[in-house]
């Protein structure tokens, strides 16, 4: 007997159940419930692929076998899963900030000798290891005699800023005017300007080292003025701010300079003796007791 819906009394059609889901229009569609699991390795590897989330893709397995044994939650399986992904991205884009910020070798905090460096004030480092001045635009001088480790102090705290999130760009005072001074001379001086102030941190090692002249002076003044209260700059010189005219050829604007790099910033005016200095002493000393 038969009627116009189906066979009354035939075998029913077997399958997986289904479910209706309200639709964006209002409607309702019929979705079907996996009955087993002998496809969702198939069926995870194509949306963690669509999502971009290889993390997730390569440690689901492991971590739903920890999560069974030890009777987790749903939520805390999925907080498990996202926890790694966001891990391993945050890792991926920490190594990249550090790469693209050309630093000329990466150095860090926890390398640097504080003991042969007592004027630094390690409350003050510990504060600019976490990268706060960055979020605030803030800027960081730091000022000292030649070989007391200033360049690895500035690479550091970078790697620290890098860290947290942000993009740094490292590079010393003659190129970053040699820089400066090709894009005034193909007229995009401007577009160059504004290409440096998306990074939230700028570093310009060994200003004092190499004089410059009215023009690069200038143009070194376009660069600090253009992220005054924007962007950080952290500065690296040998001359305190009483000799930066020297360097610039015109102490007017060396005041000037001064004026926007101190107005929001942390001067560390730094001593002690030259590590190089102390290694070759150290070298020599231990010669002689081999001899």
């Amino acid at each position: 007997m038969s009627s116009r819906n189906g066979s009354i009394g035939s075998t029913p059609t077997t399958g997986p159940p289904t479910t209706p889901v309200p639709t964006a229009t209002g409607t309702t569609k019929t979705t079907t419930k996996a009955t087993s699991s002998d496809g969702l390795p198939a069926q995870l590897a194509y949306l963690t692929r669509v999502l971009k989330v290889p993390t997730i893709a390569a440690c689901w397995e492991q971590l739903a076998e920890q999560a069974r044994d030890q009777n987790w939650s749903h939520e805390e399986f999925l907080a498990a899963l996202l926890a790694r992904q966001v891990a391993d991205r945050e890792a991926a884009g920490t190594t990249m900030r550090i790469r693209t910020a050309h630093f000329p070798q990466v150095k860090t905090l926890e390398d640097f000798n504080l003991d042969h460096l007592p004027s630094l004030r390690r409350d003050l480092l510990a504060h600019l290891a976490t990268g706060t001045f960055v979020s605030k635009a803030e800027n960081v001088i730091l000022l000292g005699p030649p070989g007391i480790g200033k360049t690895h102090l500035a690479i550091g705290i970078g790697v620290k800023a890098a860290q947290a999130g942000h993009s740094v760009l490292f590079d010393t005072a003659s190129n970053w005017i040699t820089r400066l001074a090709a894009a005034h001379h193909t007229g995009t001086l401007e577009a160059e300007l504004k290409k440096i102030r998306r990074y939230r941190l700028i570093i310009i090692d060994e200003v004092g080292y190499i004089p410059f002249d009215q023009d690069a002076a200038n143009l070194f003044f376009r660069l600090i003025a253009s992220r005054y209260e924007q962007a950080s700059v952290m500065v690296t010189s040998n001359l305190p701010f009483g000799r930066w005219g020297e360097t610039f050829s015109d102490d007017v604007v060396a005041a000037a300079m001064i004026d926007r790099l101190v107005h929001h910033a942390e001067v560390l005016t730094l001593s002690g003796e030259s590590y190089r200095t102390r290694a070759r002493r150290e070298l020599l000393v231990k010669d002689r007791a081999t001899d």
